[in-house]
This record gives C-alpha cells, sequence and structure tokens, in this order.
C-alpha cells in the first residue's frame, strides 16, 4: 500500500502541471513557441499576397506587432467573417486583425485591443438611380450586406427597433467586393460596407456612390480569443499600438497603403477600367520587355505610361513633349531616343530616366519613398524636388520621408517660399498629384495580377480587381 502514496503524488503533481498548462499565459507561450498566429482576410485593405511574399496593411501591423515580441509571424486566411470569430473561439489564433470594428456582441464574447483606425458604416447606391436619403428610403430596397458583420447586427437592431420592414440579404464572404459588383451590375439596389473598403474600390466602381452614413464613426480594433490566459497578450498588444502611435509609425503605415488613394472623377475612374481592358493588352508585352531589361516592376512602368499618355504611343502636348512616356526633346536625345512616337523606344526612355533620377538621389532616402521622389523629379526636374526637400526640412518635416515633401510640394508654387529657394517657382501641386495618381493605378494593376495568381479569389467579372495596398515591393532590384 505504500507504494501507492508515490504514486498519487506523481499523478497529482501531473494533474497540476496539466491544470498549469491549460491556464498558461498566451503570451509566455507566444515567446516560447516563437510563433504568432494572426487570422485575417483575403482583401486589398487587409492581406493578400503578392510576389515578394505577404503584403497588406493588416499583415504589415502584425509583422510590427510580431518584430516587438521578437517572433516569427504566421498570416492565416478565413473567407468569411464568422469564420475569422471561429477560429477565434477555437483559439487557433492568438490574433484576429482583419479590419474588424468593435461592437457590443464581439466584445461580449471576445477581448479587444485598443482602437488603431476609424471607419464610418456607408450605404452605397449606383448613379443614375433614385438616391436614398434615409433608413425610411431602405424599406423597399434590396440591400446586401457581408454576413457576419457589424453592419448586419446594425440593421437586426434597426428592424427590432423601428423599421419591421427592413430587410437584406447577408452574403457569405469576407470580402466586399461582391456587394459593390451586384449594385453596380444592378443585382442589388445597394450594399453597406466600411468607408475604407469603399474608398480603396470606388475607382473601378464609377458608377457608385455614398448615399448616406449607417451610423456614426466605429473603431477598429483587434480581436483576441476569449479567456484569462490572453490577458497580457492584450495588454501587450495595446502597448505596442500606443507606441507606434505616438513615434508616428502607424501614421507612416496608414500613408504607405492608403496615401496613394487620389479621388479620380467618375469619368477618369471609367476611362481607367476600359483602357485597362481595351489598350493596354496591346502593350502589355512591350511593357513587360522593358520593365525586366531596366529592373522594374512592369505595373509601375504601365501606371507611369498610362498616367503620362493614357498608353498612347501617338500622344502629344502643347508644350511639346510626345509619345507614350510623354517625353521632352532634350530628355530623349539624353536618354538616347531617336523617335518618341515609338512606343519600345518611349518606353525605354522612360525606364532609363526614372531609373537615372532614383540614383541621383542622396543614398539615404530609403524606399518606398526614394521611388516616389524619383516620380516627382521626373515629372518637375531633380532640382526643384530638392528645393521642394529643403523647405520639409526648414518647417520642421523630414526630408526623406514622401508624405513629408509630398505636403511641401504646393508651396513651390507661392512666392512667399519658392522665392527662398534656390530653384524658385515650380508647379508642385502637379507634381505631387502626378506621383499619387501613379501610385493608384499602380495599385490596381498589381492587385489584378496578384488576385488571379491566388486560388479561390474571387475575380470582377471587369477581370481586374480594386487597387492593391502595397507599394514598396516593386523594385527587383
Amino acid at each position: 500500500m505504500m507504494c501507492l502514496r508515490p504514486l498519487c503524488l506523481i499523478l497529482l503533481a501531473s494533474c497540476t502541471v496539466l491544470a498549469g498548462c491549460s491556464r498558461s499565459d498566451a503570451l509566455q507561450q507566444i515567446l516560447a513557441d516563437s510563433e504568432l498566429v494572426v487570422v485575417s482576410r483575403n482583401s486589398p485593405t487587409t492581406y493578400y499576397l503578392d510576389k515578394s511574399g505577404a503584403a497588406g496593411f493588416e499583415h504589415d501591423l502584425a509583422q510590427l506587432f510580431a518584430d516587438d515580441l521578437g517572433v516569427e509571424l504566421q498570416m492565416d486566411t478565413a473567407y468569411s467573417l464568422g469564420g475569422i470569430f471561429r477560429r477565434l473561439n477555437r483559439k487557433e489564433a492568438h490574433i484576429a486583425a482583419a479590419g474588424l470594428s468593435l461592437t457590443n456582441a464581439r466584445s461580449a464574447q471576445f477581448a479587444h485591443s485598443m482602437p488603431y483606425a476609424n471607419l464610418i458604416p456607408r450605404v452605397i447606391y449606383r448613379t443614375g438611380k433614385r438616391k436614398p436619403s434615409g433608413l425610411d428610403d431602405l424599406q423597399d430596397l434590396q440591400l446586401v450586406v457581408l454576413a457576419g458583420s457589424s453592419h448586419e447586427q446594425t440593421l437586426q437592431d434597426l428592424q427590432a427597433a423601428a423599421w419591421p420592414e427592413l430587410t437584406w440579404e447577408s452574403v457569405r464572404g469576407a470580402d466586399t467586393m461582391e456587394l459593390l459588383e451586384r449594385v453596380d451590375s444592378g443585382d442589388a439596389d445597394i450594399a453597406v460596407i466600411d468607408s475604407n473598403e469603399f474608398r480603396m474600390q470606388h475607382s473601378l466602381y464609377s458608377r457608385l456612390d455614398v448615399a448616406f452614413n449607417l451610423g456614426d464613426e466605429q473603431d477598429m480594433v483587434w480581436y483576441f480569443p476569449p479567456g484569462r490566459a490572453y490577458t497580457t497578450l492584450v495588454e501587450r498588444a495595446d502597448a505596442f499600438l500606443a507606441t507606434i502611435l505616438a513615434d508616428g509609425r502607424l501614421t507612416k503605415l496608414r500613408e504607405e497603403h492608403f496615401g496613394h488613394n487620389t479621388v479620380l472623377s467618375r469619368v477618369g475612374s471609367h476611362v481607367f477600367a476600359r483602357n485597362i481592358r481595351g489598350k493596354l493588352p496591346v502593350y502589355r508585352d512591350l511593357i513587360r520587355q522593358v520593365a525586366v531589361e531596366y529592373k522594374l516592376d512592369w505595373h509601375l512602368l504601365a501606371a507611369i505610361a498610362y498616367q503620362e499618355s493614357h498608353w498612347d504611343p501617338e500622344a502629344t502636348s502643347h508644350t511639346g513633349v510626345r509619345g507614350m512616356m510623354m517625353l521632352t526633346g532634350p530628355t530623349a536625345r539624353e536618354m538616347g531616343v531617336k523617335d518618341r512616337l515609338d512606343p519600345l523606344q518611349s518606353l525605354r526612355g522612360g525606364a532609363r530616366y526614372l531609373k537615372d533620377m532614383r540614383r541621383r538621389l542622396p543614398a539615404d532616402i530609403a524606399e518606398p519613398d526614394r521611388t516616389w521622389m524619383a516620380l516627382a523629379a521626373y515629372n518637375m526636374g531633380l532640382a526643384h524636388l530638392e528645393d521642394a526637400r529643403a523647405l520639409t526640412e526648414r518647417r520642421g518635416g523630414d526630408p526623406h520621408v514622401w508624405s513629408d515633401v509630398m505636403e511641401n510640394l504646393p508651396l513651390l508654387q507661392k512666392r512667399e517660399h519658392y522665392s527662398t529657394t534656390r530653384y524658385g517657382y515650380a508647379r508642385g501641386r502637379q507634381a505631387a498629384s502626378f506621383v499619387q495618381n501613379i501610385r493608384h493605378y499602380y495599385s490596381i494593376l498589381q492587385w489584378k495580377d496578384m488576385s488571379a495568381s491566388q486560388p479561390g479569389q474571387p475575380l470582377n467579372p471587369l477581370d481586374f480587381l480594386p487597387e492593391a495596398v502595397r507599394n514598396e515591393r516593386f523594385l527587383a532590384l
């Protein structure tokens, strides 16, 4: 009998260890395993794969947190909003980072981080049809919304409160592209999506617009699995988010991914969509050939050519610039271009000129800012760019950061500022728009190819998807 006592003690000790493991601290386990598992959704505003690997705003934010912890990041994908939270509930991921808004229902079940962004629910309709002006106008319209979204919960609350006739279709999935496509094609009258999603995708759905806001601004947060084991992980995530908000890294990250969102006219968006289908196939192989020759991403070169000429090799302006890349006579001669109307020569001249601008910039300007500034120099000249950088530094900004320089470029058109520079007046506002438009076009072209290469990713019938949010991974140098 005495031999049973040590056995009982061993069993008791084992149970204690197992119980301790079941209540173990998630943060300590992450550090011990050297791996942070984050579940997201595949979309241009969150997480996707490009030729360089994982990309997207939520991916890069999670990567910063993983780096802060000193662990590897593993990004997993769920293809519906409900799937994201099921993964959390089963503790198959440490964090859900997917552009998720803070709601009472979600926070009652899952822990969440401090807010790191804000968004507004928008009611989207197709222009040319009756524009709904409020909730009373929705009751006789076909409304679509993502299943499991905060918007679906809002509609349920409204229906129970005062609008019992309100109906909608809940669409399974995790990307709002299908909602916008249904409204654009006439298969639905209206959709409810977040403001950031619509801003990213609006350019390819030029006939769609905002009817009104469905409620107030909402906070965007990370969610964590339920249980006390995740308390310290939430606290560590909050401290991390507070730090990068205070030191400017969060603002910079948002600018890198979303700063290129320019507001194009509906006509401009429609023309771009038409040209992608009609003109780009004619010159795609030629653009790719030149991009390989000069070690550039062909999407970037195509975006520059579209901004310059709408892919028209015979384009000519009143100032005398000509060709697909709209080269001036002196620049063409400097780049060895004999015939500016020859598309191959023009593309080669433009690519060579961009590479020359990049090479001549100070060595301490890093990507992607280096290329955005090279594009500004491509448009306005390197001397004026240096004036803008000097103004930026003088006014307390960072002359190595594109967003700071871009903010000061318009000052080159104001006498009080350009009179203090070495090279004087320049059309700085035009140069800033030039760069931002190219970033916009580049992102759309890149996302088209990336989405087409990912099995299971739904495609727009127009055969391309909205603009990507990754802008720095395009130089294969």
